[in-house]
C-alpha cells in the first residue's frame, strides 16, 4: 500500500446542515416542559383544626386526669408509665416495662378494657432511642387507644425518674 492511497479526499467546499428539524425539535421540548410546568400544580390540604375549649378547676391542659396514660421513653429499651398527670400535689406511682408484645402492649390494652377512652402521652426521654419511639408508635396503632400524642418531657418527668434513680 502507498501513502498516497491512504489520503482522504479533498474537500469541495463547506457542508451547511439543514438545521430545520432542530427548530422543530425546540419548540416540541419548550412546548412540553411549559406543559409539564401547568400540570404540576402545587395541592393545598385543607387542615381543620379543633376549637380549644375553655378550662375547668378539674380540667388541666390535657383534659381530665383519670383518662390519661403518660409512657416515657428511657435509656436501655425501657418504658416507663404512670397512669394519669403529673399534678403539684403527689407523685403518681411509676412503673417499668418493655417494648416486647408482652410488655407495653398488654399494658394498653388492659388500660383500654378498664378506661375504654383514654389519652396516651408519648414522652421520649434525652436517652431514647428513636427506634423505641418508632415501636411505640407501632404499639399505638395495634392497640387504637382512643388518643395518643408525642409531648415534650416535662421538669417533672425528669424529677420522678431521678426520684426512682432512672
Amino acid at each position: 500500500m502507498s501513502p498516497n492511497s491512504l489520503r482522504l479526499p479533498k474537500r469541495r467546499g463547506i457542508l451547511h446542515p439543514d438545521m430545520t428539524p432542530m427548530v422543530g425539535l425546540g419548540f416540541l421540548l419548550v412546548t412540553f416542559f411549559l406543559l409539564a410546568a401547568d400540570f404540576v400544580k402545587p395541592t393545598v390540604l385543607p387542615l381543620a383544626m379543633p376549637v380549644k375549649p375553655k378550662m375547668d378547676e378539674e380540667q388541666t391542659q390535657w383534659g381530665p386526669c383519670g383518662g390519661a396514660m403518660t409512657v416515657i421513653l428511657g435509656k436501655d429499651n425501657k418504658v416507663y408509665y404512670y397512669y394519669g398527670l403529673l399534678s403539684v400535689d403527689g407523685k403518681p406511682e411509676l412503673h417499668s416495662t418493655d417494648l416486647t408484645a408482652t410488655g407495653l402492649r398488654q399494658v394498653l390494652l388492659k388500660a383500654k378494657a378498664q378506661e375504654g377512652k383514654f389519652v396516651v402521652l408519648i414522652k421520649p426521654s434525652d436517652e431514647a432511642q428513636y427506634r423505641n419511639m418508632v415501636d411505640v408508635l407501632d404499639e399505638m396503632s395495634i392497640t387504637e387507644p382512643y388518643r395518643y400524642a408525642l409531648v415534650d418531657m416535662a421538669p417533672g418527668d425528669y424529677d420522678l425518674l431521678r426520684q426512682h434513680n432512672l
